[in-house]
């Protein structure tokens, strides 16, 4: 028998979580158990939410991402987390830095509270975008 070797996904977010909360019950709901999903929060009540969310796992704070996002295959959430100082200073330069260089795949959704405009994206509302995250980006699972 082979060894069934589930994929780490990392889903990140901060604030209140709500954004990565989304995220997780849609995996969840999509993947079941082949995958683990871990909730990493900029601070504990977005890991809690997360975590209610069904997350396998969850940790809180900068050096928690730094060290959980070496090991992932797949990073997810909002694109303020590759923005130094983003959601209201939550995220740090290092937090920032080790989600870029990490080697999985980045899934970012663009939805952000920064001065900061993507140019071509649709708007789709947060349920839409995340149907779409699960149907054209996450087909290496």
């Amino acid at each position: 028998m082979g060894v069934n070797i589930q994929k780490k996904i990392c889903v990140i977010d901060g604030q209140g979580g709500g954004i990565g909360s989304a995220i997780i019950k849609k995996l969840k709901e999509r993947f079941e158990e082949r995958i683990e999903v871990f909730a990493l929060g900029t601070n504990a009540i977005a890991t809690a939410q997360m975590l209610k969310a069904r997350a396998n796992k969850g940790a809180s704070g900068s050096n928690a991402i730094v060290q959980t996002v070496k090991k992932a295959d797949a990073i997810i959430g909002p694109v303020g987390i590759i923005m130094p100082q983003a959601m209201m200073g939550e995220v740090t330069p290092e937090m920032a830095e080790a989600i870029c260089s990490a080697d999985a795949k980045k899934i970012l959704l663009p939805l952000t509270q920064e001065n900061l405009e993507i140019v071509g994206v649709s708007g789709l509302p947060l349920p839409q975008l995340v149907d779409e995250l699960l149907d054209k980006h996450l087909s290496f699972l």
